[in-house]
């Protein structure tokens, strides 16, 4: 298991043998090991790991003597990452873009863009009504529900309601490039999120293979 916190910077194309391939730019690490968790004392295996320098004016004085245990600063985002095992990892150790490779499957989560309240038809794709003039019936949502019995609405009923602004993870996700001079890797395909969201990369679970980009 390996996983970075990066920043999503937005999508570009590059150019391969088979024509312009779409990517997303992904600002990854540095990141630093805050903490480490082990199974013997906390019950699993986790990295604590932080990204983002952040003024020490900025940080309240528990999260800075947080910081001051691995020495390497103070930090905007942390996030807690599991691994299948933490002995090869120091509390402040780096972590950088460089531990993943091309032709690598990633899961990328992050929290998808939030579309305010919206009707059924664009949160659940609802076919709608006839849009000629006099049907009277165009993207209301009809019917919700018996009427004497059971007189109410079963729960889960598809309705009108917030839509976005979720966890979502995106898998299997082809890691197009790799530029550690710039910290940024290319990934084949759309992230969730908008621009300069946070995002946190880790090696894909369901795909363990590798793609030759040669």
């Amino acid at each position: 298991m390996k996983g970075l916190i990066g920043k999503k910077l937005g999508m570009t194309q590059v150019f391969s043998i088979d024509g312009a391939v779409p990517v997303t730019a992904i600002e990854a690490g540095p990141c630093y090991v805050i903490q480490k968790k082990t199974a013997a004392k906390d019950g699993y295996s986790a990295l604590q790991l932080g990204f983002g320098h952040k003024k020490q004016k900025n940080v309240s004085k528990p999260l800075q003597g947080h910081f001051n245990a691995a020495n390497r600063g103070f930090f905007r985002v942390l996030r807690e990452l599991r691994f299948d095992s933490t002995d090869d990892y120091e509390q402040g150790k780096e972590l950088t873009v460089d531990m993943f490779q091309p032709g690598e499957y990633v899961d990328i989560v992050g929290t998808s863009k939030g579309r305010g309240f919206t009707g059924g038809v664009k949160r659940y794709g609802f076919r709608g009504g006839e849009a000629s003039h006099g049907s009277m019936f165009h993207r209301a949502p009809g019917s919700i529900g018996a009427s004497a019995y059971p007189s109410r609405v079963f729960k889960g009923k598809r309705l009108p309601g917030h839509m976005g602004n979720q966890r979502v993870t995106a898998q299997g996700l082809l890691v197009f490039g790799v530029r550690p001079d710039q910290n940024l890797i290319l990934v084949k395909g759309a992230v969730p999120g908008h621009r300069n969201s946070i995002v946190l990369i880790k090696n894909s679970v369901k795909n363990k293979k590798s793609k030759s980009l040669e």
